[in-house]
């Protein structure tokens, strides 16, 4: 059975830091593109960021690039979301998600979603 499963998140201030996992089991890790995405309410999830492991490939939204890092630790088959220099506008749920090696930056090319993780930044 697939899984992923999420943990990380939480409330912190502007400027702050938060680092989110994704634990992934039921399938090979280097085999998958895994993603981030976010949802805030009212609105659609957007893709935040990716990792192919099988390519050393990764990518980001603008709106995140030198703030957020994506990394992954293929032995214990985890994804890691580090958080940076946090904004109110960063207040959303983020999901994990795993998908076939080309999968990129929308969500429906992703099987598998981890069950959602809140993280609020105050202002």
């Amino acid at each position: 059975e697939v899984q992923l499963v999420q943990s990380g998140g939480g409330l912190v201030q502007a400027g702050g830091s938060l680092t989110l996992s994704c634990a992934a089991s039921g399938f090979t890790f280097d085999d998958r593109a895994i993603g981030w995405f976010r949802q805030a309410p009212g609105e659609e999830r957007d893709w935040i960021s990716y990792i192919r492991n099988s390519m050393g490939r990764t990518d980001y939204v603008d709106d995140v690039k030198g703030r957020f890092t994506i990394s992954s630790d293929s032995a214990k088959n985890m994804v890691y979301l580090q958080m940076n220099s946090l904004k109110p506008e960063d207040t959303a749920t983020y999901y994990c998600a795993a998908g076939p090696p080309g999968a990129r930056i929308f969500w429906y090319e992703y099987d598998y979603w981890g069950q959602g993780t809140q993280v609020t930044v105050s202002s």
